[in-house]
């Protein structure tokens, strides 16, 4: 079947009060409307449309893809009014597949019956019973129980607004009477508008089947006209994101604290303390204890290490058995090699750390390559930025750095040597030998503090 999806984002969202589009504002960090793209994507569709209006060009630049058909809708007239701005770009469709912008809870699963139940003969609706369906159209049955209309809220009589099924705004449409339908519609109602819903009523009176799906939840078919529905999302998304993980082995704290903002892989037996926040593509292996108020982003931890509280790992490769932490930052570049350890307060970047290698507190190893069994004492700085360019170091296997040193790149430490505490390491360190780089000690005898007058 040719599917084509017609995604509406072109409304202004003016109830968020943000100069930020509605269809821009995040959910777990992902745009809203990249949510409800991505679920289209899922469903293969010959091309997806996204309708656009007040901020066209911020959300274009914002979610660009060479997948993607982008439709101006200059005038907001409508639901009806803006699938219509679409309809020129799907030629050819058995199915035109309308979604909207603002709802990113959706499920690929629920698209898929929808779409099925629909074919490209009948018209197919997504409606949900709701305890509290105020806002949403109402959807008129007949003692059959057939559906016969959408009647909108501020159209509804007060009959009608006791129904409890509720429209959801998605729906399939088939492709060949698309157009007639949209070019029947009319804008006499009470919004002055062009709604995509009352092509129900047309289906009806040319006898084509209306086929009817629901979601699973009614959370799922949820909006965000408002920051707070905005924040109803983003707690459903990551109570979502919690249950899966626990269904996958993680335990976790307290399922209300913790934060999925991207694609997290996770292996058995991992333990997750409170207000951790994973970004980005996080990959955890097995054992992996990570404790509260890490931030873990774009990085892999493989199995048995342990990230204590407070670190940040950006762009980084932990192996198996380290330690991290606590207060350790990794920036992007850094690989640690089996049971490496970062201590308290330690910042590395670009810096591969080898296998058994220790640097335990506040120090800072950057652009540097460090061999295996290496010591780094505290205090230590690689020397790595001139004011243009960033230079290397390198200590080789089994050297031991003393407390305060400076390393100032570019400059290798060889294997076995070792660099006096509070040395400033300029040249190469030939392996086996000590470097010492400091001023004489003076003493002066019967020095007198000054005096407060």
């Amino acid at each position: 079947m040719n599917l084509h999806v017609v995604i509406l984002a072109a409304g202004q969202g003016t109830r968020m009060r943000s100069s930020l589009p509605k269809v821009l504002h995040p959910v777990a960090g992902k745009a809203m409307l990249g949510h409800v793209i991505d679920c289209a994507r899922a469903l293969s569709p010959q091309c997806i449309h996204v309708v656009v209006g007040h901020g066209a060009e911020r959300v274009q630049k914002a979610l660009a893809a060479p997948d993607l058909n982008w439709v101006l809708q200059r005038e907001q007239l409508g639901t009806g009014h803006a699938v219509a701005q679409a309809l020129p770009h799907t030629a050819g469709a058995d199915q035109i597949l309308v979604l909207y912008g603002d709802v990113p809870l959706l499920q690929a699963t629920t698209l898929q019956q929808l779409s099925q139940q629909a074919g490209a003969q009948a018209l197919g609706l997504l409606t949900v019973n709701m305890q509290d369906p105020t806002g949403y159209g109402r959807i008129l049955r007949d003692a059959a129980g057939r559906v016969l209309a959408i009647v909108e809220q501020k159209d509804a009589s007060a009959e009608q607004l006791l129904i409890s099924e509720g429209n959801t705004g998605i729906m399939a449409l088939p492709g060949k009477r698309a157009g007639d339908w949209l070019g029947s519609l009319s804008n006499q109602n009470a919004q002055g508008e062009y709604y995509l819903t009352d092509v129900v009523a047309l289906a009806v009176a040319e006898a084509i089947p209306v086929e009817v799906a629901h979601p699973a939840s009614e959370q799922e078919v949820m909006g965000a006209n408002n920051r707070q529905q905005l924040a109803v999302l983003e707690r459903e998304y990551q109570t979502r994101q919690a249950l899966r993980l626990m269904a996958a082995g993680v335990t976790l704290a307290d399922p209300a604290r913790v934060d999925v903002r991207g694609d997290l892989s996770v292996g058995q037996d991992i333990s997750v303390d409170i207000n951790v926040i994973f970004e980005g593509r996080v990959v955890i292996g097995d054992n992996v204890i990570i404790e509260a108020n890490c931030v873990i982003r774009d990085s892999v931890i493989a199995s048995g290490s342990h990230i204590k509280a407070f670190s940040h790992l950006e762009q980084a490769e932990v192996g198996q058995s380290c330690d991290v932490g606590p207060y350790a930052r990794l920036r992007p570049g850094t690989q640690l090699a089996d049971g490496a350890k970062i201590g308290n307060f330690v910042e590395t970047k670009k810096a591969i750390i080898g296998a058994g290698s220790k640097v335990n507190h506040l120090s800072y190893i950057g652009d540097a390559e460090v061999g295996c069994e290496v010591n780094i004492g505290a205090g230590t700085i690689t020397c790595n930025y001139d004011g243009v360019n960033k230079h290397q170091t390198r200590i080789e296997d089994g050297a031991f750095i003393g407390t305060n040193t400076a390393l100032v790149a570019p400059v290798t430490v060889g294997a076995q040597a070792t660099t006096a505490a509070g040395s400033t390491i300029t040249t190469d360190v030939p392996a086996d030998s000590l470097a010492v780089s400091r001023a004489r000690q003076r003493n002066i005898n019967g020095w007198k503090r000054p005096q407060k007058a």
